[in-house]
């Protein structure tokens, strides 16, 4: 594995499309993505593992079970395993996501294509 030093700015910059999934580190079995995003997702759950959100830039919610938590720049929110959850992006935000690199986007949900094709940037 080579060492290097991530940017996570500079990493956003080189994102065009929205909701494509970029990978940006690994970490054992984790992985780090970023994605630039303006959309409301999908409820889904992860029944395996926890997943962390770490906003970059621009802001979002965090729905989980009829909570709605704000998740400003420079702040993160970690969604326990299991939990029902939806991003909610109203402007477009860039986000970092750590989690298992068998963890689907879509989740425990079966009738929505997940995001397969993450490229390294």
């Amino acid at each position: 594995m080579d060492i290097r030093v991530v940017n996570l700015k500079e990493k956003a910059k080189l994102i065009k499309n929205l909701h494509k999934y970029k990978l940006i580190a690994e970490l054992n079995n984790y992985q780090f993505k970023l994605v630039k995003a303006k959309r409301t997702f999908i409820f889904h759950a992860h029944d395996e593992t926890d997943e962390v959100f770490f906003v970059i830039e621009g802001k979002m919610k965090l729905e989980i079970e009829n909570n709605i938590y704000p998740v400003n720049p420079g702040e993160l929110i970690v969604v326990p395993k299991g939990k029902v959850h939806r991003p909610i992006c109203e402007e477009e935000c860039t986000v970092m996501l750590i989690e298992p690199k068998e963890t689907l986007n879509t989740g425990n949900r079966i009738d929505v294509e997940p995001d397969l094709n993450l490229e390294w940037i």
